[in-house]
């Protein structure tokens, strides 16, 4: 065939193939579906922490960041303390193919939609918000895990443990007519109370504060899911500690903590995991409801504001009911939150004894933690047991359909969702 007439022929072909395709729509390739995934945002009862096996975490700058050394900055980015123990991890999730766990330890809720570190001791890390979409461009997001409340504004979990925990080891050590310094000044000595943990106001502001951050995370969810089908779980806080200790830690050497000085009770406590007077554990589990109260009202504002919205709340107070620290007298071994542990100085030693010990030397234990804060952050936190129950919490709100469910570990150590 002559060259012109297969070009003839050819342009001919073009012209029909062009007709038909304005006349049928040919179909589009198929898409490939994204993997299915679960998210954590939140804070350190997500992220983690003091469940160990923490994985490097990727700063603000790109940068994966592993353990840079007990002495560095508390504000790297590795110190968010994202756990391969975490309950994200270890729940079991029918349907969902990866996990991706953004939380940070001390996150609050100005870091959802901004990075942690333009505020006073934030973490190097991008806002959680800008990491959920990062995520959301690979994955089908079917399930949310949020944790926040426990640090805002207006107060956080680990200055509250701090000043308890201080205040009875200062009233151990030292008579009320000692004035020796902590770091920061004297440290007061009687037990805390309400008012020291959290006002009623403190408490109202937070929950203005956590309530505007998650309806950011609810509006961006809506607008970058893949399929806009996903379930959000309303995690609220389980408190480490016991309504009362076991009576053998009520006294020591004939004595009680309410009198001066009490050494010997002071290093059992410590060993126990529990160094706290007993007078500060009923504000301590009404501060604890009191976060609960925080992440409900949350939750119930924003399910009048997204009714389309699958929103649950996930009541996680008696997830340790019997196996809290000092609630036996074998703690801390069974219970399932990590002891108050400090360092004598940034070692990555851990002082697990307290007894014999002086003063000046409790003294310059105790600065070690407001010196070098990542040497004691993981104290009062879920262990990996603990964070083990906490999944088969997370299993239960993942399938319910309840919008609030409460999660119960009974005498036998069994967990029910209900």
């Amino acid at each position: 065939m002559p060259r012109f007439r297969r070009t003839a022929l050819a342009a001919a072909l073009t012209i029909v193939t062009a007709a038909l395709s304005t006349a049928v729509a040919l179909p589009a390739p198929a898409t490939a579906a994204l993997p299915t995934a679960a998210v954590a945002l939140g804070d350190s009862f997500i992220s983690g922490e003091g469940a160990g096996a923490y994985t490097p975490v990727v700063d603000a700058n790109g940068v994966s960041q592993g353990f840079p050394g007990w002495s560095a900055p508390n504000n790297n980015a590795f110190f968010c303390h994202r756990s391969a123990n975490a309950s994200l991890n270890q729940a079991n999730l029918p349907g969902i193919q990866n996990r991706f766990n953004l939380a940070c330890s001390g996150g609050q809720p100005r870091d959802i939609a901004t990075a942690s570190a333009a505020r006073e001791k934030g973490r190097t890390v991008a806002a959680q918000l800008d990491q959920l979409r990062a995520v959301a461009q690979t994955q089908d997001i079917d399930l949310v895990l949020i944790g926040l409340g426990s640090n805002n504004s207006s107060f956080t979990f680990g200055s509250v443990a701090e000043t308890c925990a201080n205040r009875f080891i200062a009233d151990a050590w030292t008579g009320w007519w000692e004035f020796w310094a902590y770091l920061n000044g004297p440290v007061e000595q009687k037990p805390c109370s309400d008012a020291d943990l959290a006002t009623a106001a403190q408490l109202s502001a937070a929950t203005a504060e956590t309530t505007a951050a998650v309806r950011q995370i609810l509006t961006t969810l809506d607008q970058v899911d893949a399929d806009g089908q996903h379930r959000v779980v309303f995690q609220d806080y389980t408190n480490p500690l016991p309504l009362d200790l076991n009576p053998a830690y009520h006294e020591e050497d004939g004595r009680d903590d309410t009198r001066d000085k009490f050494r010997d009770l002071g290093a059992e406590r410590y060993a126990a995991g529990c160094p706290i007077h007993r007078a500060s554990l009923a504000p301590g589990h009404r501060f604890s409801q009191g976060l609960g109260g925080i992440v409900k009202s949350t939750r119930d504002t924003l399910a009048a504001e997204f009714p389309a919205d699958d929103l649950v709340y996930l009541n996680v107070q008696r997830a340790f009911d019997g196996a809290r620290l000092c609630e036996s007298t074998s703690s801390p071994t069974g219970a399932l939150a990590t002891p108050i542990r400090l360092q004598d100085g940034a070692t990555g030693t851990f002082v697990t004894s307290l007894a014999g010990k002086d003063k000046i030397a409790i003294q310059r234990i105790a600065n070690t933690c407001v010196s070098y804060f990542q040497t004691c952050q993981e104290s009062w936190h879920p262990n990996a047991t603990g964070h083990q129950v906490l999944g088969r919490c997370l299993a239960g709100a993942a399938v319910t359909a309840a919008r609030a469910v409460s999660c119960v570990r009974a005498g036998d150590g069994s967990i029910s969702v209900s």
